[in-house]
């Protein structure tokens, strides 16, 4: 098997060093070059042509959001960046995945934290390898809310990961002010979710929030699972609510979407729709089968659509996806299966 190959910047040594000697305790990984600034690093990929760039978002000569954007419109690459975990952080991380970033990884505070810190990093950047990644300027088309939209009360429930970002902001951005009620879960740190809760909610029309223990289940809203501590659920018969519930990581995620979708299919049933869409590993899919199960009308990101077919893929093969989509296209499938009359 031939190994991924890694361009490494960041401009602190002690930080290369660390990520360097982290990627290459994989044996499927070769870290080809190290880059201290984008100058340096456009060199880089030039000579090495490498398969994947891990990224600083905070440099010197330019800062990584610039240096990504350039990459993406001149030369579109598998890129995980590596953030900060704070406020400002979280929103340039953000930022960065909606410039076309595969993935993002919390950046430890120093060598003590590294291995603990980057513990996943490597599994990322092996998943970054096979990413789809688009040029900046070709976004999934998306229509206009409808004004004269009406809901039929159904519950929409949808899961993402790896490129979910993208995903969510484009099926989200198609939805009127009084959407289906929705739930999301998709896997992010704890101090992303606030940030993309209100990015959502900028994208559309319908109102957009981190869930809350107890938040009602209504037409025009939608509501986020925070990341980290609890999985989100929907509890009730008639009235139904959110609920946060402090538990073991499911699949290796906290909050799971397995978790939401075989909720929602205990609950509401046949009045619900579960949707799918990118991310590595089969988090969701179970649960999706539970929803269609259940009768639940089930949707799934295609794989030429998806970042990493990598959950959609899964729960197309175990029988929980009725049909497959384009990404452009799931946002108005939605609606259409829950519009008044449909």
């Amino acid at each position: 098997m031939t190994p991924v190959r890694v361009l490494v910047v960041d401009d602190s040594a002690t930080m290369r060093g660390l990520i360097g000697a982290t990627l290459r305790r994989d044996p499927e990984i070769e870290v080809v070059g190290f880059a201290a600034d984008p100058h340096e690093a456009r060199a880089a990929i030039k000579a090495l042509n490498p398969d994947v760039i891990t990224l600083d978002i905070e440099m010197p000569n330019m800062n990584g959001l610039e240096f990504l954007e350039k990459i993406m419109r001149l030369r579109p690459m598998p890129v995980v960046m590596l953030s900060t975990l704070t406020l400002a952080g979280a929103d340039a991380t953000l930022r960065a995945l909606e410039l076309g970033a595969v993935d993002c990884i919390a950046k430890p505070a120093g060598p003590a934290q590294g291995a603990d810190a980057l513990g996943e990093l490597a599994m990322r950047v092996k998943a970054a390898a096979s990413a789809r990644v688009r040029p900046i300027g070709q976004p999934a088309p998306t229509q206009p809310p409808s004004q004269s939209y009406r809901t039929n009360g159904d519950v929409v429930a949808i899961g993402s990961s790896t490129g979910g970002v993208e995903a969510l902001l484009t099926v989200i951005s198609s939805f009127p002010k009084n959407c289906p009620p929705t739930v999301i879960t998709q896997h992010m740190p704890s101090t992303f979710t606030p940030s993309f809760a209100a990015r959502l909610d900028r994208c559309t029309e319908a109102n957009v929030a981190e869930a809350r223990d107890g938040a009602l289940l209504e037409p025009g809203h939608i509501w986020l699972a925070p990341g980290g501590a609890t999985h989100l659920e929907v509890t009730g018969s008639s009235t139904l609510r959110c609920r946060l519930r402090p538990s073991d990581l499911v699949n290796g995620h906290r909050p799971s979407v397995d978790v939401l979708f075989a909720s929602v299919a205990a609950t509401a049933g046949s009045r619900s729709v579960g949707v799918i869409l990118t991310g590595m590993g089969k988090d969701g899919a179970a649960g999706l089968r539970q929803m269609r199960d259940a009768g639940a009308r089930t949707l799934g990101q295609d794989a030429d659509s998806s970042v990493v077919y990598g959950m959609p893929r899964v729960a197309w093969e175990v029988g929980a996806v009725e049909r497959q989509l384009s990404l452009g296209r799931i946002g108005d499938a939605v609606l259409d299966l829950c519009r008044a009359g449909g």
